[in-house]
């Protein structure tokens, strides 16, 4: 390619509403433009990448033995009201209507669609197993899209569905794409982890999330120094403290704590540690009825250590809280406590609550907690003497640094990650709730065992950005950089040694199947050159008269501080090994 026949549209600045760097450096270099909120262009610079993310990822999906369809992107809403998704996923699924009122979906995932394939096509366990995926169009309406390629509304997946004949195929499908995915982050050549993740919305019982590794990234990765354990916030594991809980050793005595409404403004004030207080956290859980109206609501009290913070997933594993919670409302926390929040706690309530306590909250003696009267906390608070043991006690906080690796092996440790896939065991969940079975060896009727396995083909390339840039611009990696390699010849269209010399090299290279540019504009080195490190090429060769009169070219990797000089009749195979390297 040339670039005078290419399209290359730079801007000096990012725009306003770009707010993380992934989005600003892609708005940069013309990789995408925005056409409304969270929906964008992929510009011929940006779609080169998306295109070579997608090679790789179809390239490993078929040599695991997975087979590529398309589904539509507007869906029928019969089969999501089968499973009920229809009404379940809320307002992120985007609803409309064809001229006949007849009710459709914009797809934000395929389950229910590749499910009614199945149940259509595979009738038999002798057909079995399959995998079929898809690279294709996804649309969900998110409330607030924001960071440019990282959270938008439409955007590019690859989703893959596994049906097997019992369990111990869909967890051999499952190991299978296990595999294939860490086949695919390795040759995208990003730093990545594997974690164990909670299956959320989608269901099921197995999970991992992929996430590449940055220091902008939305999600707290949690690992181990010293094992392989790795997981996200919401399904890392704080284990019991050990040993019994201590004896009472305090009076239960009310301290006033006049405008002190958090957990650290009161340790501070009482001159002790953070974590001898306990937060509370009221949740409801509201019945309804026929009609869909609450016919009664029960409140429920969740005790933490003060320096803890609330894991919402994990509470939401409580029997009691695992159909669904919300937060109770002001008016409703009065009523049961008397007081406002800030000052809450289990002792002397107005009406009965149901307690859960944190695992560590659960082992405290002589702890501080709101005295349900504004400016006031108790001290000196017991367990048995004091309040009633808890209805539960459940893993219910986030992790924090330091905390025993739930293997037993080494401490954990904390970073921040991008989520880019994810893969589930989803069992019987969709195949029982759509009637899709096929005839066992015993000619009965089963359920298929499913799995599901997706990757965001568009927001990787702004993952690998958040992961790989600096003051200058984007650092590809090799594999999906929109040019692995640009040739920038310094006065071309004045001089005809390094005109030939030019095109000669990119001829050599293109006949060798390297991914080569020539840049003919005929800028200016300074414009030319920020405009290769603001796309972010990773090789880069500059072919000046000076340096041809001394038989010399220049190498730069995208990395390097300075550029190399290599005699001009090396300069092709010194490249080659470069990129063999």
């Amino acid at each position: 390619m040339k670039a005078s026949q290419f399209h290359i549209s730079t801007l000096k600045e990012a725009p306003a509403d770009a707010e993380v760097v992934s989005h600003q450096l892609m708005m940069r270099a013309g990789m995408i433009k925005r056409l409304s909120a969270g929906i964008y262009t992929y510009m011929p610079m940006g779609l080169r990448v998306i295109r070579k993310v997608e090679a790789i990822v179809r390239e490993e999906m078929n040599r695991a033995g997975a087979i590529e369809v398309t589904m539509p992107v507007v869906q029928p809403a019969e089969l999501w009201q089968e499973t009920g998704r229809f009404e379940k996923m809320g307002p992120e699924l985007l609803r409309i209507r064809d001229r006949h009122e007849r009710d459709f979906v914009i797809q934000p995932t395929s389950e229910e669609v590749v499910t009614d394939i199945a149940r259509q096509d595979l009738r038999s366990y002798k057909q079995l197993p399959k995998n079929f995926y898809q690279i294709q169009t996804k649309f969900r309406d998110e409330r607030r899209p924001r960071f440019g390629l990282m959270r938008g509304r439409e955007f590019v997946m690859k989703d893959a569905y596994s049906f097997d004949r019992d369990a111990e195929g869909a967890q051999a499908s499952y190991q299978k794409m296990a595999v294939a995915y860490r086949a695919i982050f390795d040759r995208f050549g990003l730093r990545y982890r594997a974690v164990a993740a909670d299956s959320g919305a989608i269901g099921g019982d197995l999970s991992e999330e992929f996430q590449v590794i940055a220091a902008t990234g939305e999600d707290a990765i949690v690992y181990s120094t010293g094992s392989d354990y790795a997981a996200n916030m919401e399904k890392a594991e704080s284990l019991p403290p050990a040993g019994p809980r201590p004896a009472a050793a305090q009076p239960l005595a009310k301290t006033p704590t006049p405008g002190k409404s958090t957990c650290a403004d009161v340790a501070a004030l009482l001159g002790l540690p953070l974590q001898r207080t306990v937060k509370s956290l009221v949740l409801a859980t509201d019945e309804t009825g026929e009609q869909g109206q609450t016919v009664q609501t029960q409140l429920w009290l969740l005790l933490l250590r003060g320096d803890h913070e609330l894991n919402e997933v994990k509470a939401s594993k409580v029997p009691g809280l695992d159909k669904g919670f919300r937060f109770a409302s002001a008016a409703e926390i009065v009523a049961h406590f008397g007081a406002e929040p800030g000052y809450l706690g289990p002792v002397g309530l107005k009406k009965p609550v149901k307690i859960v306590a944190d695992r560590e909250a659960a082992v405290m003696a002589d702890w501080v907690c709101g005295a349900n009267e504004k400016d006031f906390h108790l001290t000196g608070v017991n367990w048995g003497r004091d309040v009633p043991e808890p209805v539960a006690v459940a893993d219910l906080r986030n992790v924090v640094a330091g905390d025993p690796a739930p293997d037993g092996q080494g401490q954990l440790a904390i970073e921040r990650g991008i989520e880019i896939g994810h893969i589930f065991y989803l069992g019987t969940k969709y195949s029982r709730a759509m009637n899709a079975t096929f005839l066992d060896e015993d000619g009965k009727p089963k359920p298929f065992e499913m799995g599901c396995y997706g990757i965001g083909v568009t927001r990787l390339p702004a993952a690998a950005i958040e992961q790989n840039h600096d003051a200058r611009g984007i650092i590809w990696p090799d594999a999906i950089a929109p040019f692995t390699v640009v040739i920038c010849p310094v006065g071309m269209d004045r001089s005809e040694a390094v005109k030939t010399a030019a095109e000669s090299l990119y001829a050599e290279l293109l006949a060798a199947g390297v991914d080569v540019i020539l840049d003919d504009r005929g800028e200016r080195p300074g414009a030319m050159f920020a405009d290769w490190e603001l796309i972010g090429v990773p090789h880069r060769v500059t072919i000046g008269d000076k340096g041809l009169k001394d038989g010399q070219v220049e190498y730069q990797h995208r990395r390097d501080g300075e550029a190399t000089r290599v005699p001009a009749g090396e300069i092709a195979a010194f490249v080659r090994a470069k990129l063999a390297a």
